[in-house]
C-alpha cells in the first residue's frame, strides 16, 4: 500500500503497513480488520479506514501531535452538547515502530465533504452551520484551553506579509496589502472567551446528498478565546449569496466580519505557497478563497 503524499519536511513515512504494525502491537482486539487509506488526505493528519466503522488518525508533522490530547481530553465532554455528531475518540496510540507521536483510534463517520464552489442548498448549509458554532460557543468554557487561533490578527502578520510579497502576479497584491491593514486596525475581540472549532474547512464538515450538514471533522484547532476564526466558512465554502444568512445567525457585526474575511484571507495566502509544490488541489482551493475575499464587498 502506497504511503501518504508528503506535504511536510520530515514527515515520516506513514502507510497502511505502519497502522497494522501499531495496532498489532497496541490494540490487539483490532487486529485482523482491513486497513484503507480515507481521503482526501489532510494537511496536518493521515486518516485510514480500520474496518467498516473505526477510523485511525495519525498526525504528519509535529505541530500537529499535540493535538491528539487536546481532541482525547475535550471532545468527549463537548459532543453531548453540540447539536451534530462529532468524531469522539476511542484509543490513545502511543509511539511505536518508528512512529514519533501519539495518534487515535476513533468511530468512523460516513458523508461527503461539501463543493466548495457550488454547494448543493447553500443558505440551508449557512444556517446549520451557524447553528453548530452558536451550540459550541455556548458549551461552558471553564478550565478550557486556548484556541490556538484565537491569537490576534496581528500575530500573523509577517507571515502574511510574507505570502503577499510570495504572490505577486497572481493576485492584486495591492488589494491584499490594504484589506490586510485596515484588518490590523480593527478593534480585538472584547467579549468573554468562548469555544471554537478552529479549522471550518470543506474537508471538515460532512454533507447529506440534500446539502445539509450531518457532521463536523478534526477539532485539532479547538479551544476557547476569541471565536473570529470560525468565520472564515463564510469565504472558503459558501458563495457569496449565502453568507448573509450565516451571518444574521450569529449576529456578526462589522469589525467581526471584517475579522473573519481577514482570517480567511491571511489562511489562503500562506496556504499557497507553502503547498503549491506538495498539494496541488489544497494550493487550488486556497486561491479560491483568495479570489472570493478579495472579490467581497461585504464591509
Amino acid at each position: 500500500m502506497c504511503a501518504a503524499a508528503r506535504m511536510h519536511l520530515d514527515e515520516p513515512v506513514i502507510d497502511a503497513a505502519l497502522v497494522r504494525r501499531l495496532i498489532s502491537a497496541q490494540f490487539p482486539q483490532w487486529v485482523g480488520l482491513p486497513v484503507t487509506p480515507a481521503g482526501p488526505t489532510g494537511a496536518d493528519n493521515a486518516m485510514f479506514r480500520l474496518g467498516p466503522e473505526l477510523a485511525v488518525r495519525l498526525p504528519r508533522v509535529e505541530w500537529a501531535a499535540g493535538d491528539v490530547r487536546r481532541e482525547h481530553q475535550w471532545l468527549p465532554r463537548l459532543a453531548p452538547h453540540l447539536p451534530l455528531p462529532v468524531p469522539v475518540p476511542l484509543a490513545l496510540g502511543r509511539p511505536a515502530a518508528g512512529y514519533p507521536w501519539e495518534w487515535s483510534v476513533l468511530h468512523w463517520i460516513d458523508g461527503i465533504n461539501p463543493a466548495a464552489a457550488v454547494p448543493a442548498a447553500p443558505e440551508d448549509l449557512a444556517r446549520d452551520l451557524a447553528g453548530f458554532v452558536n451550540a459550541l460557543r455556548a458549551v461552558d468554557p471553564a478550565g478550557a484551553p486556548a484556541g490556538p487561533r484565537s491569537v490576534p490578527l496581528a500575530s500573523r502578520d509577517g507571515a502574511t506579509r510574507a505570502a503577499i510579497a510570495q504572490l505577486a502576479g497572481s493576485i492584486d497584491t495591492a488589494a491584499a496589502t490594504a484589506l490586510w491593514d485596515k484588518a490590523l486596525r480593527l478593534p480585538e475581540h472584547a467579549g468573554p472567551p468562548v469555544w471554537m472549532h478552529g479549522d471550518l474547512t470543506p474537508g471538515n464538515l460532512l454533507v447529506a446528498t440534500t446539502g445539509r450538514l450531518t457532521a463536523v471533522l478534526d477539532f485539532a484547532l479547538m479551544g476557547v478565546g476569541d471565536p473570529t476564526a470560525d468565520l472564515i466558512v463564510a469565504w472558503n465554502l459558501l458563495p457569496a449569496a449565502a453568507r448573509p444568512a450565516f451571518r444574521a445567525a450569529l449576529a456578526a457585526d462589522d469589525d467581526a466580519w471584517a475579522r473573519g474575511r481577514a482570517w480567511a484571507f491571511s489562511i489562503a495566502a500562506v496556504s499557497v505557497p507553502y503547498y503549491r509544490h506538495t498539494d496541488q488541489a489544497r494550493t487550488s482551493a486556497a486561491r479560491r478563497v483568495l479570489r472570493e475575499v478579495l472579490a467581497d464587498r461585504s464591509v
